[in-house]
């Protein structure tokens, strides 16, 4: 019976194991145009669809299945080869980078795959015009990363050989070191953390601290600090720590904005007072950007030193800072043009000076006279 050796170098006039190797390399082109060719019917598929999982998922997966079939191929061509050359014994070393290889391949599909839905996400999210919070998609895509790191470094020192207990116990006692030298690093990151949990603002929000001399937009949160770009568009770089130690007031998510001032008009309008009110608030009532759902109040609020006093309280439909603006500017010119129509006026601040009239001033009070001093008497 005729070997496989013979027939291949009776059939091809080569040895047989270069016969596999050429094999071996052949089937590794064939199976890399089979998965382009299948990833790329996946793709038009799931283009059908309204979910953007399936399509990172199928693009995530081409790169690294394509490593994955070099990284098998590379390692039965090293079988084939040690077969041949035994006097070199190579193959465990080539089955452990071929192992290593195999973890990096899945590590790179799961980090393309983190990236992409992140991308995916957001850009489907801004075209709907959703209002979905960003600061989560990044938080979420940062602690994926970070996990993927931490796997792919445990697998591939336990790959490598080493005692992954041992390694685990040694970085216990180190970050607790670290933890102690660093701690304001890790005050830093778990202020981070809160952020992302809690979510007190996100990017683009307008916050300000009473507690500090913070105020802006929030621009970018990162693990350590918050990057927020003030109103004169400096940037101000906040620790994480301070935000769980401050209190923060996040003026963007406010339903509304209140529209609270004084109107005084003078003491000689009394009359006209209680006629001012009701058509204000006449007003106010049926204005269009003006939430009457709210609490409104216009009232003769007080007798002040040279006014009587009309106090004006609402809420607009907006909380856009401009347009509210333009809104109270509107309401404030309308509420004066009620008291022109009414004949009143605006007061401002005067004195009245009353002077006594009639008698006479009082005489002025005679001078005192010093008591002299008794004249001492001769004694000689």
């Amino acid at each position: 019976m005729q070997s496989v050796r013979e027939f291949f170098v009776q059939t091809f006039g080569i040895e047989a194991w270069l016969a596999m190797l050429v094999a071996i390399v052949v089937l590794a082109l064939l199976l890399s145009q089979v998965a382009r060719v299948v990833y790329n019917q996946f793709d038009k598929l799931a283009k059908r669809t309204s979910t953007a999982w399936d399509e990172s998922l199928i693009s995530a997966a081409r790169r690294p299945t394509h490593l994955l079939i070099g990284i098998v191929a590379l390692a039965r061509v090293g079988r084939v080869l040690q077969a041949q050359w035994t006097d070199f014994e190579f193959l465990p070393e080539l089955l452990q980078v071929r192992d290593v290889g195999i973890v990096l391949a899945v590590a790179w599909f799961c980090w393309k795959f983190v990236q992409l839905i992140t991308d995916s996400t957001i850009a489907r999210g801004r075209e709907a015009g959703q209002d979905f919070d960003v600061t989560t998609v990044f938080a979420l895509s940062k602690l994926g990363r970070l996990l993927i790191i931490v796997v792919t470094a445990i697998s591939v020192a336990h790959t490598l050989g080493f005692n992954v207990g041992a390694l685990l116990a040694l970085g216990g006692v180190g970050g607790l070191a670290v933890g102690l030298a660093a701690k304001d690093l890790l005050a830093n990151f778990f202020g981070g953390l809160t952020i992302y949990l809690d979510r007190p603002f996100s990017v683009g929000d307008w916050i300000r601290s009473p507690d500090k001399s913070i105020e802006g937009t929030v621009e970018y949160i990162s693990w350590r600090h918050t990057r927020i770009r003030a109103f004169n568009k400096n940037p101000i770089y906040v620790p994480n720590a301070v935000f769980t130690t401050i209190v923060v007031e996040n003026p963007s998510r406010m339903s509304h904005r209140r529209l609270k001032e004084t109107v005084g008009v003078r003491y000689d309008d009394f009359t006209q007072v209680e006629g001012i009110v009701a058509e204000i608030k006449s007003m106010l009532q049926n204005h269009k950007d003006i939430d009457t759902s709210q609490t409104l109040i216009v009232n003769f609020n007080a007798f002040a030193a040279s006014s009587l006093d009309i106090m004006i309280y609402t809420f607009t439909h907006t909380r856009n800072w401009v347009e509210y603006h333009g809104i109270k500017q509107n309401v404030l010119l309308e509420v004066g043009r009620i008291i022109e129509r009414h004949g009143a006026e605006f007061a401002f601040p005067t004195q009245t000076l009353h002077l006594a009239s009639g008698g006479e001033p009082p005489p002025e009070a005679e001078p005192a006279q010093r008591p002299q001093a008794p004249e001492a008497e001769s004694g000689r």
